[in-house]
């Protein structure tokens, strides 16, 4: 998993969101002051920032502009090596996505043995989701792998509570401080660490009882809120913040909500942004259809196309084994329970732009499916090595190019575009890929360029003028149109699509046409 996440990072070129990223990893790592990206805690991008300060950029720390100008200014105006500084930026987040494996084998081994476990692990290992994401330098693996260390050390905590719950609750408050999407697990975490403290403790009267649980369950809580308060002090010790642009006005339930949190004002505030988010119109593809509006069944479709088939199939026996199985049946809620209100709080979102949202599925299901193997039949082990390795097969076949995986059901890697779009197939990662192409394919060519994307084209030798900007009939020579542009292209440029034939795909994420 290593080896494969590390040759995907060397060659792609940067994302839509991890450039947003690197440059705020930079400006905290500089100037020891909160000011951008505060819809995102800072804790992942320190983990980036590990990468970012090994590389040794040069940061202008007088920039003046947004968190998007921030980063192409680091990467491409700065005198740096963006392919040097990306990998670097990559690396830490590689690492974590290695550990939380080992997070998903231990949990796995202890519920139903060692083969449970390397079961899990391969599921995990061969997740093209979890590979894609965990090759980034972005926050939903490292976010998503510290709520399975939090569950993992809440179900340790039956046996010694003192011990293992408030290792809990510093791992949850990593979550929270790495991604805002962890805050819909907090209910569910600090249910079950209650569970665990009550399983955990002998008393001889009830309330004894209970009232330990009660305490246990407060630690979880406090040393969660403290750890977010802990890494926000770790960036400035000073706690300012100075937001570059003005922090959105949210009412009602939600801006209250947010007022409420008991973080750092750069914290609420970015709680703030992140529900502003949600207002902004954002447009759905699915199916080759664009919708106006979002779609709540979009993320499990998505979850369908984008996960393996014999993956699939492991996850359902998985938990049905977990509900079923008497001595697994008490896992069950850690398992499932934590997971389903994570995507029951992602599906009214109204940002449906990829499965990344849903990455914690691969990881908390991994380890359900491990305990297939509890299952005394004949058969079990041998279905379950079968489908693992049909899991592997599939996975393989998709490298290097994990983002546009979907599964044989719906025509593999190549076709993903015609039913999804986005971070599911296309997020600006083939740029260096292209021009490679047209350096090798199509050189002297007269190219029109419609790339969505953080990469800047002329930086790796393209040489493109956009097609929407002159007539149409003055576009001939070759057109080049990420997927995800040409998935909602409209008025001029579907036009221009409409009188070009495709003559070659580049990484399954950009097409090149000819007119």
């Amino acid at each position: 998993m290593g080896a494969v996440m590390v040759t995907t990072a060397v060659r792609q070129t940067p994302t839509v969101d991890e450039p947003v990223y690197v440059g705020a990893a930079a400006d905290q790592l500089r100037t020891h002051r909160l000011r951008y990206n505060p819809e995102h805690p800072p804790l992942g991008k320190l983990v980036i920032g590990v990468g970012v300060a090994l590389a040794g950029p040069r940061v202008d720390t007088s920039f003046r502009g947004d968190q998007g100008q921030l980063g192409r200014h680091l990467l491409y105006e700065s005198g740096n090596d963006p392919w040097r500084l990306m990998l670097w930026a990559r690396l830490p987040v590689i690492v974590l996505t290695l550990l939380f494996g080992l997070v998903v084998f231990a949990f796995a081994r202890e519920l139903a043995g060692a083969a449970a476990g390397l079961l899990a692990l391969a599921l995990y290992a061969f997740s093209p989701d979890v590979v894609a994401h965990g090759s980034l330098a972005t926050l939903d693996v490292p976010a998503a792998g510290l709520l399975l260390t939090s569950v993992w050390l809440v179900w340790r905590g039956r046996c010694r509570p003192w011990r293992w719950l408030p290792l809990a609750g510093a791992a949850l408050g990593a979550a929270l401080a790495t991604g805002m999407t962890a805050l819909a697990a907090v209910p569910p975490v600090l249910l079950l660490a209650g569970w665990s403290a009550w399983r955990g403790f002998v008393a001889r009267d009830r309330r004894s009882r209970v009232l330990r649980a009660v305490a246990v369950t407060a630690v979880v809580a406090v040393v969660a809120v403290a750890v977010v308060w802990a890494v926000y002090l770790a960036v400035d010790p000073r706690l300012r913040w100075e937001p570059v642009r003005p922090v959105p006005e949210v009412r009602g339930r939600r801006g209250a909500a947010a007022g409420l949190l008991p973080f750092p004002e750069a914290y609420r505030d970015g709680m703030r942004t992140q529900f502003a988010l949600e207002y902004r119109p954002w447009e759905t593809y699915l199916f080759g259809r664009v919708r106006a509006t979002p779609l709540w069944y979009y993320l499990p479709v998505a979850l369908l196309v984008k996960t393996p088939l014999g993956m699939l199939a492991l996850w359902a026996a998985g938990c049905v084994a977990v509900l079923s199985v008497r001595r697994l049946r008490p896992a069950a809620p850690y398992l499932l329970l934590p997971a389903a209100v994570l995507l029951a709080a992602a599906l009214p979102g109204a940002r449906n732009l990829g499965t990344r949202y849903a990455v914690f599925l691969p990881m908390f299901l991994s380890v359900a499916a491990g305990c297939v193997v509890a299952v005394r039949t004949r058969w079990t082990r041998a279905a379950a090595g079968v489908l693992a390795a049909f899991v592997a097969v599939s996975s393989l076949r998709a490298f290097p190019y994990y983002l546009p995986y979907s599964n044989e059901a719906f025509g593999g890697p190549a076709r993903t575009r015609l039913v999804l779009h986005d971070s599911n197939v296309d997020w600006g990662q083939d740029l260096g890929r292209l021009a490679e192409r047209l350096r090798t394919r199509y050189p002297g060519e007269r190219v029109w360029l419609v790339y969505k994307g953080s990469g800047v084209p002329s930086f790796y030798g393209i040489e493109a003028a956009d097609p929407r900007a002159v007539p149409v009939r003055r576009v001939r020579g070759l057109l080049v149109v990420s997927d995800s542009a040409a998935a909602k292209a409209r008025g001029r440029l579907a036009r221009l699509l409409d009188g070009s034939r495709p003559v070659d795909d580049v990484g399954h994420s950009i097409t090149v046409y000819r007119r």
